[in-house]
């Protein structure tokens, strides 16, 4: 069998431990060296260029429910925690009963021993499945429905993992605490919360100047999203502005930006590309943050 492996940016270094272990089953082995970001991104085109039979999209569990045309098999990446590191959260969260607890994909496998030592120390915990994640307590970098589910019940989010990344998807009005299992280290995200919110009504605000928009559609197979870019589209020019699609796989900043002539970006890809306006230089809205800007203007005109 021809084997396309994709691995990302993260576990890459993991790549020819697994691709030496399918050689030896007596596969033909490739590896996939264009950048990925979730399970989202799909080496479909590296994969239909070789004719492999077959994907094996290590790191993340599985994302899309369509057929995409080649057999995809998942392989989640699990670390293991200790458990008993997760005392040092306990200060943290002494005035809260009840929490909702989170975790990435890595981390998942032992949601149940989190939940459990939680609730031996006095706390209540809740979680929930998510739209798109696949397990209870998981979540992505574009769903935190595990958590947003939970919001009215709880007084405070525990969330386990590295970085920020995905702490910053879980858009709720409570305190949220981050707890690093490498480093021991507990954060309260609040400042970084508060920045990104700022963000994005600073890029709604610019937007009311702006005339020309580029509405950005992503051919990754869990971001496409062609009904959205046409409605889009669609609204902009019946309020008058000038509106055209850009298509691509990655959308470089440098690349878009080349097209000079639109001062605002919609974006119809992964919603965390506007978290990286800064980058792109000028106003990045997401879909939602766009009909908040129509609406906006329609009362303003009411």
């Amino acid at each position: 069998m021809r084997i396309l492996l994709q691995f990302p940016e993260g576990l890459k270094q993991k790549a020819l431990e697994l691709a030496r272990k399918y050689e030896g089953e007596g596969h033909e082995v490739f590896l996939s060296a264009s950048p990925c970001y979730g399970a989202c991104d799909l080496a479909l085109d590296e994969a239909r260029w070789i004719e492999a039979d077959k994907i094996v999209h290590v790191g993340h569990s599985r994302f899309l429910s369509k057929d995409v045309g080649i057999p995809v098999e998942y392989i989640p990446y699990y670390v293991d925690i200790e458990i008993d590191s997760l005392e040092a959260v306990l200060p943290y969260i002494k005035s809260y009963k009840n929490i909702a607890l989170a975790t990435t994909v890595q981390h998942i496998h032992q949601f149940e021993e989190m939940k459990s030592f939680f609730e031996r120390n006095g706390k209540k915990v809740f979680a929930e499945q998510g739209e798109r994640a696949m397990e209870r307590g998981q979540v992505l970098g574009c769903d935190a429905g595990a958590i947003k589910k939970v919001e009215g019940k709880v007084d405070a989010v525990v969330f386990v993992g590295s970085g920020i990344f995905h702490p910053l998807a879980i858009d709720v009005k409570k305190p949220v605490f981050v707890f690093n299992p490498y480093t021991k280290k507990v954060s309260d995200i609040s400042a970084d919360r508060e920045r990104l919110k700022k963000l994005r009504k600073g890029a709604i605000t610019k937007a009311f100047s702006c005339k020309k928009f580029a509405v950005l559609l992503s051919t990754k197979p869990g971001q496409f999203n062609l009904p959205q870019a046409l409605w889009a589209k669609k609204e902009l020019k019946k309020r008058g502005y000038e509106c055209m699609i850009l298509v691509a796989n990655e959308f470089d900043p440098m690349a878009v930006g080349n097209f000079m002539a639109f001062d605002c970006l919609i974006n119809t890809a992964c919603p965390r590309i506007a978290d990286d306006q800064e980058k792109f230089g000028k106003p990045l809205l997401n879909i939602a943050m766009l009909k908040e800007l129509f609406e906006i203007a329609d009362s303003a005109k009411s």
